[in-house]
């Protein structure tokens, strides 16, 4: 299993930004396909975006303009910057990684959009 932690949450009003970051503790993360997860109160766990190993990129369509992943191999970190946030964005964010059968998830960051 690969150790996550992310950082970066915070409480910000409409229209602000954030930046989330996930280093991972392993040799590497070049082998593995990253992702930030997203949960809302009373709401399932849900793909924001993610970056595979190839650095080909997906995002959920709610986020597509607003949101872009990104990683450093060097750093074993993925980031994911959120500009124009709404308060639907509130949510604990989850980085996740994955390779073949190894999956593993971080403790989470909480954003919290309000004014």
């Amino acid at each position: 299993q690969v150790q996550l932690v992310e950082s970066g949450g915070d409480l910000v009003q409409p229209g602000g930004s954030l930046r989330l970051s996930c280093v991972a503790s392993v040799r590497s993360i070049a082998i593995y396909d990253m992702a930030w997860y997203r949960q809302a109160p009373g709401k399932q766990r849900e793909l924001v975006a993610r970056i595979d190993r190839g650095s080909r990129i997906y995002y959920a369509d709610v986020v597509k303009g607003r949101f872009t992943i990104s990683r450093d191999n060097a750093k074993n970190t993925v980031y994911l910057q959120m500009n124009a946030l709404q308060p639907e964005d509130t949510a604990i964010y989850y980085c996740n990684a994955r390779f073949m059968d190894n999956n593993s998830w971080g403790q989470g960051t909480q954003v919290t959009v309000s004014s």
